[in-house]
């Protein structure tokens, strides 16, 4: 990074409907992230932590996004790293998953995220299974979103279909 510091917003936005219950938590759990970008996001909670109808399956729930995080990060600085040492990347897919589990303190919390990245190489020369490790390894010590949690991230790189 070029600087010490950068901010980041988001902001989040939840209505309850005219007339709809509340005190009896029977209310819905959407919402929107609005990003400074512009990106706005349907968001809920997981209808594994909330049942249907106060949760919307179709929308990202904090906890994929936890994962989608996670995964983005590590994807961006391998990516940077990989062309940073002269490697062609021609695609890059990521199946990661999350455990929502109790933690050894009896709470629930992201306990393991695995990302398992199968990366698709161009050019002429391809890196070995040692240089492939070492990206992975360097992206994941680089990656802010993983320095910031204490959650297991494991990377399990995958071959591309």
């Amino acid at each position: 990074m070029s600087h010490d510091r950068s901010d980041h917003l988001a902001r989040i936005r939840w209505q309850r409907p005219t007339g709809e219950p509340f005190s009896d938590n029977r209310y819905s759990r959407r919402h929107e992230w609005q990003f400074d970008g512009g990106a706005t996001v349907p968001a809920s909670s997981s209808p594994h932590s909330v049942p249907l109808p106060y949760s919307d399956p179709a929308a990202v729930d904090p906890e994929e996004a936890f994962v989608a995080a996670l995964a983005s990060c590590h994807m961006l600085w391998f990516l940077f790293l990989a062309a940073k040492s002269g490697w062609v990347v021609d695609s890059y897919r990521d199946d990661a998953s999350g455990v929502l589990a109790r933690n050894a303190a009896g709470k629930f919390a992201m306990t393991v995220v695995t990302l398992r990245p199968a990366v698709a190489w161009g050019g002429a020369h391809q890196p070995d299974a040692a240089e492939r490790a070492r990206l992975h390894h360097a992206a994941h010590e680089a990656c802010y979103i993983a320095n910031s949690v204490t959650t297991d991230v494991r990377c399990e790189p995958v071959d591309p279909d």
